[in-house]
């Protein structure tokens, strides 16, 4: 009998998968799933250390030799010339990429837009929409080339729906939903398939660093309601991957069960 896991019957076993901001949160979840399907897979995001433990811990998911199916790439998104860099000198076993997860993103505070800081504007759109282009610049021309590949990006229910406070977040989300569109347009007539997820409410350290290290703000976000967690969405990642090739799963909008829309919330006393 083969010692062979099941899960290499997985339409992802051996592809190239690329996850930006995958030291935590939903990129974590999305590599820990891809790592049980037996995928090959670069965790892309700053934090070193982080991303040092995850790769540790994937490596247990994976068959023996797990070793050789990790790699760690710690660069910024918002620094285009370092992304060509890095995907461009990837290791052999590592490349070509098949699919990009591009989950780096965040929020900054619920200010006004004239009372926001300037600095943080810079972060949230350099991070959530030119990182993701550079992302999508570095790889997309061998995808080309090959005639096959498949993109995720992580928008959210913010992109599709104003509310109090998110001005820059909000447009930097609706700015991932159009790329998404646009690039569906620029990639008609190849098999490179482009999708979107975008989520509401999900509980990561999405508010925490929303909110500046401020943890009891951030756990107010979530009170007396059940949001989803980075799991749930990370299953919605691999259906849109894994459908048959004739099938783009164009977009997924996902709301936990106590969230009418982006800013209407049932909680509970």
């Amino acid at each position: 009998m083969s010692n062979t896991p099941s899960s290499f019957a997985s339409p992802v076993a051996n592809q190239v998968v690329l996850i930006t901001g995958a030291s935590s949160g939903i990129g974590a979840a999305c590599a820990r799933l891809f790592a049980r399907s037996g995928a090959r897979i670069v965790l892309a995001a700053r934090r070193n250390e982080r991303l040092a433990a995850l790769r540790k811990e994937l490596e247990s998911l994976q068959v023996s030799g797990g070793a050789g199916r990790i790699h760690a790439l710690s660069v910024d998104v918002r620094d285009g010339e370092a992304v060509a860099r890095s995907l461009g000198t990837l290791p052999a076993d590592f490349s070509p990429i098949s699919i990009v997860v591009n989950s780096a993103g965040l929020g900054r505070g619920l200010d006004k837009l004239h009372e926001a800081d300037s600095r943080e504007l810079d972060e949230v759109i350099d991070t959530n929409v030119k990182g993701l282009l550079y992302v999508c610049r570095a790889v997309l021309p061998e995808m080309v080339r090959r005639d096959v590949g498949h993109i995720v990006n992580i928008g959210s229910v913010a992109g599709r729906q104003a509310y109090k406070g998110g001005a820059v977040y909000c447009a930097s989300k609706a700015a991932v939903r159009m790329l998404t569109e646009c690039l569906k347009h620029d990639l008609l007539g190849t098999q490179v398939r482009v999708s979107t997820v975008d989520p509401g409410m999900v509980e990561t350290e999405f508010s925490v660093v929303r909110f500046r290290g401020d943890v009891q703000r951030a756990e107010k976000v979530y009170a007396g309601m059940t949001p989803m967690r980075a799991d749930d969405v990370a299953e919605a990642v691999l259906f849109c991957v894994t459908r048959p090739p004739h099938v783009n799963i164009s977009e997924i909008v996902m709301l936990a069960t106590d969230q009418a829309a982006a800013a209407t919330v049932h909680r509970r006393s």
